[in-house]
């Protein structure tokens, strides 16, 4: 009898190669042609642009109804996916010091631009004369009321309902991180709850991609309104400051995030392509948080472990703004120079170090930014508080870049931390970069949250 002779085993069938969707059925094109479509409304037909507002601020209250539960179920699930509570608190501990360093190199970066190029010499503005109206008064009374351990105070909720119901981020965060702490400590009792948040996350994110479904319209509406209101003839008035606003803010971008990438052996440009859509939502929007969600996708898709994802964004939105930090140090010194107010070297680092901490909490939403600017004038009192009256005029276009910066700063944060905790596969992020589909989960990777499939 002929020996029996094994067969091979059988190769799995190679995957069908992934077809990429045509360019018009990209979601960015579609938010490009709508940011594009409301600047020209807004111009051409001012009232009708101005109409518009409540399609834009629609659509962000929609996504930010999901955000307080997408940053619960992700930090929930995260933490009940970990071996080990000492690593979230490690995580924890690394993102925080990341975030002031980032901060202080945007805030030292916006004070040498703003001394060099003096945006603000020469136009004599009197702090007599100027005086507080409208929504200015609003945001500099708010400021006014913001101390500057105000974050802190700020952060344990008066109730977990509270944190929910009015969004706030910092207070989501908190009792996320201490429900999913308490559900690893119960051991086996909490598997269930455990499970049935990956499957609650689920649906959210199936809930979050029909909203986005609706994204260039609340992104041609937002625009509209912001050049009806404003009308673009507002940027000539301050365009000195609006323009070196907006170059530091590409120079911290491209020099000192693309630096910190390329130690990680990252491109900067690969990965802010990647974000395309989530930079565009921004812009059109002004507002960072409608791209919070899909930020927190992106960055898993990229391979990094979920629970970093849960805890270093949600985090981030409040600790690590960089392009609010660009804005305060640059705006405090134009008010200094265009009120004729003189500012020595320890004077501004003094400004620095009261900069350092009410840039905290100030991101997420228009005017939060001016908000910020209006505490540290009250805070420090050297400079004439009514100046920012100077720049409210532009504060709204300014804003988009505020979000822009934000955005990018959190995206390198958030691979700096994953690298620190030495979980970060530059090749395969760049594998992720180059063909521009998510990474498939890694062996052993226990999920934490769903990640939708890319349409």
């Amino acid at each position: 009898m002929a020996p029996s002779v094994s067969a091979a085993p059988a190769r799995p069938p190679a995957p069908a190669p992934v077809r990429p969707r045509p360019w018009y059925r990209q979601l960015y094109f579609w938010v490009l042609f709508a940011i594009v479509s409301g600047v020209l409304t807004g111009w051409l037909w001012p009232a009708a642009g101005t109409a518009l507002g409540p399609v834009g601020t629609t659509f962000v209250a929609a996504v930010k109804m999901l955000i307080s539960p997408i940053v619960f179920l992700t930090v929930v699930a995260g933490i009940g996916g970990v071996d080990s509570l000492g690593r979230v608190g490690r995580v924890g501990l690394k993102s925080l010091a990341y975030f002031q360093a980032g901060t202080l190199a945007a805030l030292l970066l916006g004070l040498l631009a703003v001394n060099v190029f003096r945006p603000g010499a020469g136009v004599h503005a009197d702090p007599g004369t100027l005086r507080l109206e409208g929504d200015a008064a609003r945001y500099a009374e708010q400021g006014a009321d913001e101390s500057w351990w105000h974050f802190l105070t700020d952060l344990v909720p008066t109730s977990p309902v509270g944190a929910f119901a009015e969004g706030n981020v910092l207070q989501v965060l908190f009792f996320s991180v201490l429900f999913g702490v308490a559900l690893k400590t119960v051991g086996p009792v909490g598997a269930p709850i455990v499970d049935g948040v990956h499957r609650l996350g689920a649906v959210v994110f199936k809930i979050l991609h029909y909203v986005m479904l609706a994204a260039p319209v609340g992104a041609f509406g937002a625009m509209a309104y912001t050049i009806g209101t404003y009308g673009i003839s507002t940027l000539t008035g301050l365009g000195r400051l609006v323009a070196l606003f907006y170059g530091t803010s590409l120079v911290f971008v491209v020099v000192v995030l693309g630096g910190i990438t390329a130690f990680l052996r990252i491109n900067i440009f690969r990965l802010l392509y990647h974000l395309r859509e989530e930079f565009l939502l921004v812009l059109g929007t002004s507002s960072s948080e409608s791209a919070l969600p899909r930020l927190m996708t992106k960055l898993e898709g990229l391979g990094v472990r979920r629970d970093i994802v849960g805890l270093t964004v949600p985090t981030g939105y409040s600790f690590n703004l960089d392009g609010s930090s660009i804005y305060l140090s640059l705006a405090t010194v134009y008010i200094a120079q265009a009120t004729d107010t003189p500012l020595g070297l320890g004077q501004q680092l003094g400004l620095l170090a009261v900069m350092l901490l009410t840039s905290k909490g100030s991101g997420g939403v228009t005017g939060a930014g001016f908000i910020a600017l209006a505490a540290t004038l009250s805070t420090v009192g050297t400079v004439p508080a009514a100046g920012i009256m100077l720049v409210f005029g532009v504060d709204k276009f300014m804003s988009e870049c505020r979000a822009l910066t934000n955005l990018a700063g959190n995206s390198v944060a958030t691979l700096v931390v994953a690298r620190w905790e030495r979980v970060l596969d530059s090749a395969r992020v760049n594998q992720v970069l180059r063909t521009g589909m998510p990474c498939p989960e890694a062996p052993g990777e226990r999920a934490s949250a769903p990640v939708p499939a890319r349409r």
